[in-house]
């Protein structure tokens, strides 16, 4: 251990455990990126937690904490601490009649859900996976399908905050509201969420419908009844055939039907994609093919087929996320989707002027020998109804309308990076801006630190204001915040530090620090 952390250490008087594992190796669920903090920590007790946060702040070690690890991006590799919460998971109080749920921070959804279940409750909404933590969900700004929800931090009442000085201090929106609200989507930097008081509702049942038709009756139906037909509506949409996914659930009191299986749809279609996925990797051409082939063999190669089942919720609104992936998603006002979808064909497509589908794309990149493979998601939510002065400042939904998530998804075949995905991103980020969209935080964004403040302009400002409140010193910031939320002039830390010095260690060198996972990553010496 670092003499300075055992000196430290050593003045502490008490018999709180401090036990942290050397070498750990801590890595994103995709692969995409790794790191190998100094300390790796599972404190199971909140005063353990508020140890660990006192002796980073008198080491100068900074502390960024990490759930499943699922989200793509290097937001929670560091070099120096990291401390997750799964040992730190149970549920603290639970009232069945109001459905307040007071749990421990760690706790992942999927075990959230089963406790809920027990008490006959569940979480109102969800989304494509159950993996995370709670606290780890509501900090990125996760989200389900819905029009009648926005994203999960609307059902947080209050929260309990570990912050830099090691205090643990209360928040919601009566009290002490501005923590609350930074809080509410912190992206990790204002501290360690201890507690969550979260809503929950009666338990409920989804009877749900997937239809696979041509792209053009999907969009055709967009300012119809597109996502007010059922009350969860998600979307795949594949660019090369023109066909899309709609998947609609609505609540039923009917008895339990499972989805039908067929031949392809497990093991081997996952190996089959997957491999045709790596050929790809050579012969990237085939890319448009092979979406064809798999869209085929797993939905059906004709219009209008249909697929229906009756399950939980915790179990219908969940997807398999299948392979390791990048994935860049943004929010745009909903009525901006099918001009994204239409001009996004026709430049993915290449589509001529006499093409029925044409519509000038105006994007000003070439799409020539760009080939992708993976649909994209379409998503909904909605926060215009929420009460003012209670959104979290980093909310990427839009006050005055219903947000559409468009989300790019890119598998990685054997964990490597597909060839045209830095084009790809670069062409999609720049439609997504053009239409007043904001990217999820969580996700594999390349836009700079100058446009998100343009993007959220005040909000952001009063967020940085409450953070360094809670964080004055800048423990809990890294370069992934640094590059993306601090702004010129906010910037805490140089990314060169002596380690030696009164500041926090460089979190930024490849091997100590967030190394990416891709072909050309660097090869350790």
């Amino acid at each position: 251990m670092d003499p300075l952390v055992a000196s430290e250490l050593s003045k502490c008087d008490d018999d709180i455990p401090f036990s942290p594992k050397l070498h750990h190796v801590h890595s994103t669920w995709a692969k995409t990126f790794l790191s190998r903090p100094d300390l790796y920590f599972q404190p199971e007790t909140l005063p353990e937690i508020e140890k660990i946060v006192k002796l980073a702040h008198r080491c100068h070690r900074r502390i960024t904490t990490t759930g499943c690890g699922h989200s793509p991006s290097s937001m929670t590799c560091t070099s120096s601490w990291l401390v997750n919460l799964d040992k730190y998971n149970r549920i603290i109080s639970l009232d069945e009649k109001t459905g307040i749920v007071v749990m421990q921070a760690g706790i992942r959804l999927y075990q959230l859900c089963d406790e809920l279940a027990n008490h006959g409750l569940a979480m109102p909404n969800l989304g494509s996976i159950n993996q995370q933590s709670i606290a780890g969900a509501i900090s990125t700004g996760t989200h389900g399908s819905t029009l009648r929800h926005s994203i999960m931090s609307e059902s947080v009442l209050s929260l309990r905050i570990t912050t830099a000085d090691g205090i643990t201090r209360f928040c919601s929106l009566d009290e002490d509201p501005e923590l609350f609200r930074a809080a509410a989507l912190s992206l990790g930097a204002l501290g360690i969420i201890t507690e969550v008081t979260f809503q929950a509702v009666p338990e409920f049942t989804l009877k749900w419908q997937q239809v696979i038709d041509a792209d053009s009756k999907m969009l055709g139906a967009w300012d119809k009844d597109l996502w007010t037909r059922a009350e969860f509506v998600r979307v795949w949409w594949y660019p090369y055939t023109r066909r899309a996914v709609v998947w609609s659930a609505e609540k039923t009191d009917e008895p339990r039907v499972d989805p039908p299986r067929s031949y392809y749809g497990g093991a081997l279609g996952y190996y089959v994609y997957h491999n045709l996925l790596h050929v790809a990797q050579y012969i990237p051409r085939i890319l448009p093919w092979v979406e064809w082939f798999v869209f085929g063999m797993e939905f059906g190669f004709s219009n209008g087929s249909k697929t229906q089942a009756i399950q939980p919720s915790r179990q219908a609104l969940l997807m398999n996320c299948l392979y390791s992936q990048y994935v860049n998603e943004w929010a745009i006002p909903l009525h901006k989707g099918p001009e994204a979808l239409r001009r996004l064909s026709s430049w993915l497509n290449q589509l001529p002027p006499s093409d029925p589908d044409y519509v000038p794309h105006n994007i000003p990149f070439s799409a020539k020998d760009i080939w992708v493979h993976a649909p994209v998601e379409v998503r909904v939510s909605n926060s215009s109804n929420a009460k003012p002065n209670s959104r979290p400042y980093l909310d990427p939904t839009f006050e005055d309308g219903p947000t559409l998530y468009l989300n790019a998804t890119l598998y990685r075949p054997y964990y490597r990076d597909p060839p045209s995905h830095e084009r790809y991103y670069e062409a999609f980020e720049f439609l997504m801006r053009e239409l007043g969209g904001r990217p999820h935080w969580a996700k594999n964004f390349q836009t700079t630190g100058e446009d998100i403040e343009k993007m959220y302009g005040s909000e952001i400002q009063q967020w940085r204001k409450v953070r360094e409140r809670a964080d004055p010193d800048g423990i809990f910031v890294g370069p992934w915040h640094r590059r993306n939320v601090l702004g010129s002039g906010n910037i805490l830390f140089h990314e060169e530090i002596d380690a030696g010095s009164a500041k926090m260690p460089n979190t930024t060198v490849h091997f100590r620090g967030a190394i990416p996972t891709g072909n050309d990553a660097p090869k350790e010496g």
